[in-house]
Order: C-alpha cells, then sequence, then structure tokens
C-alpha cells in the first residue's frame, strides 16, 4: 500500500485575526508536528475510533457543502466513505487548540487524497491557483471555526512560506537567512488549550463596533504590516519596535483571546523589552508567539514556560 502523504503544521507569525480584516499575514510551515492517514493500528484504539468517527461527522459536512454547491472543489466522497469504513483515521501530532494547523492539515489531506483535478502541490505555484486552492479550503475549513480564511490548510498543503498582502493577493515569499543571532522567535506553551469558533465569533461581534474597527484599521494593520515588511527585510529595529506596538495593541484589545494567567506577564515583557508576545492562531491558549533581541534574558524572565526557538536573527 501507498504510504498516506505527511502533512505538516503551520504558525502564522503575523496577521492573526487582522487578515479577517485585510491586513497583511504571514504563515510558514512548521515541520515539528505532523499528519497523515493511516488504515494500520498503532496501537491507540480509543484515540483511532475518535479520529475515524470525526472524520465521518466531517464527512457529512463535505458532502451537504458538495450537494449545495458551495464547494469549489470536485472531492471523492464515495472514496473516502468507503476508506473511513475500513477504519481510516488521521495519524497526527499536531495538537488541536494549540494555533499550530491541526484542523488545516486533516483539510489539506483530505483535499490531497480525494480532490478530483486537484491544484498539485509546487514551489512554482501560480497566484491564481493559491488563490483558488485558498478559497476551497476556506469552504471546508468553515466546518472547525464558523469561519475560516483557508489560510491554515493553504500552508499545510503547499509547505511553503506565504505571504497575504490582501483578500486577492496571496503569494508564495522568500524568508531571511537562518541566523545564530541572540535575537529569536519563539513559542511559549500556555499548557492550555484554546477554541477558535467562539473566539473568532467574539471578534466579528467586535468588528461591528466603529471604534474597533477604527483601531483595527489605524493600528492594528499599520503595526502588523510594517512589523512583515521589516521581518522580510531583515530589519530587527524597526520590527521589534512595530511588534512592541502591536504587543500592546493586542492587550489593550484582544483580552478574551490572551489567558488572564498571561496578562501580566504580557504586559511585563512590553515594559521592560526583555520581550513582546503576540498571538499564535486565534488565542485563547495553546502557543503564545514571542520576539526577543536576547532570547536568555527571556528564558530568564518567562522561566517558568516551556520556551521553544523558531527563528533567529
Amino acid at each position: 500500500m501507498i504510504k498516506d502523504a505527511l502533512y505538516y503544521s503551520k504558525i502564522l507569525l503575523f496577521g492573526e485575526y487582522g487578515i479577517i480584516q485585510d491586513s497583511m499575514g504571514l504563515s510558514v510551515p512548521f515541520d515539528d508536528f505532523k499528519g497523515n492517514f493511516l488504515f494500520e493500528t498503532k496501537g491507540d484504539a480509543q484515540f483511532e475510533a475518535y479520529s475515524n468517527g470525526e472524520l465521518k461527522k466531517f464527512l457529512h459536512y463535505l458532502k451537504d457543502i458538495s450537494s449545495q454547491g458551495e464547494l469549489s472543489c470536485s472531492l471523492d466522497l464515495v472514496e473516502f466513505e468507503r476508506d473511513l469504513k475500513e477504519g481510516m483515521f488521521f495519524d497526527s501530532s499536531i495538537p488541536s487548540g494549540f494555533g499550530v494547523g491541526s484542523s488545516g492539515a486533516i483539510v489539506a489531506a483530505i483535499y490531497g487524497k480525494y480532490a478530483i483535478d486537484k491544484i498539485e502541490m509546487s514551489k512554482q505555484i501560480s497566484n491564481d491557483d493559491i488563490l483558488s486552492l485558498k478559497k476551497t479550503f476556506g469552504e471546508m475549513e468553515s466546518y472547525f471555526h464558523g469561519k475560516s480564511s483557508g489560510l491554515d490548510p493553504l500552508i499545510c498543503y503547499l509547505n511553503i512560506p506565504i505571504l497575504i498582502k490582501s483578500k486577492n493577493e496571496v503569494g508564495a515569499v522568500g524568508l531571511p537567512e537562518y541566523t545564530t543571532g541572540n535575537g529569536a522567535i519563539f513559542l511559549l506553551d500556555t499548557g492550555m488549550t484554546g477554541k477558535t469558533a467562539p473566539l473568532v465569533q467574539h471578534f466579528l461581534e467586535r468588528c461591528k463596533e466603529v471604534g474597533f474597527r477604527t483601531i483595527m484599521k489605524k493600528k492594528f494593520k499599520k503595526y502588523n504590516d510594517a512589523a512583515i515588511e521589516a521581518f522580510l527585510n531583515n530589519d530587527i529595529s524597526p520590527l521589534m519596535d512595530n511588534v512592541k506596538r502591536l504587543s500592546q495593541v493586542l492587550l489593550d484589545n484582544f483580552k478574551p483571546m490572551i489567558p488572564k494567567v498571561f496578562h501580566k506577564l504580557w504586559k511585563e515583557g512590553i515594559e521592560s523589552n526583555a520581550y513582546y508576545l503576540k498571538l499564535c492562531g486565534s488565542g485563547g491558549g495553546g502557543f503564545i508567539l514571542g520576539f526577543t533581541e536576547d532570547f536568555e534574558k527571556a528564558q530568564a524572565k518567562l522561566g517558568d514556560y516551556e520556551l521553544k526557538r523558531i527563528y533567529s536573527f
């Protein structure tokens, strides 16, 4: 039997929530976690039965949106159903509710295995194909979150860094060279799970308020987009300056997305300039992203938590 393809996790470095409001976004593959379809048991009967059952629920959703003409691609759902009856499950090390693409990998894997006339993974993929995939993946992933940009499955499927300039401008991008400097982007493990759907719903409700929309446009978008530009240009000083401002905007306006126990640590980072924290995905738990010019100093300040360095500068 041909081994099913592996799908890796992702990290949205910039643009959480903002991409819903047309801010820029930058998402990168993260190969520490991965998942793939399996038929043969790995010995955890309870998990395998649970995964198989969840995929069956997802199949029903895909059948519904497909029959209603709300799915932009054709999927071989008969084959998918047959495989599920054979006991297929999704074997994944990607933690659920941690903002690193657990549902994205499932969507990407289903598309990769069952799409008819699928758009193939390629480093030379066109902008139109990327937008087409993003649309399809958004339709599929809405099952998990209520509303999805389709970005997470896109990264999990293509496994290349993607820059989102606007809703209609999405493309592959090169990242600055990884160095061994003292500066770092890191993940902080909160040790708790976040729930995406209610947080996205809360954000969409807030977007109905004129004042909040103004903050998103005048502050969030400004600092977020400037931080992306600085990061891609390997320009550290403006990167850190804009991440600091962005961190403050998040603390002031996204408190429900930041677990209460981290409000103080978040504020201390901004005030001490030892590190700056920002959301990784929808927040509410899972991982928090950190930026620092001195990783050892940040480690000392955040000693109670496990930090994972993901990028050095």
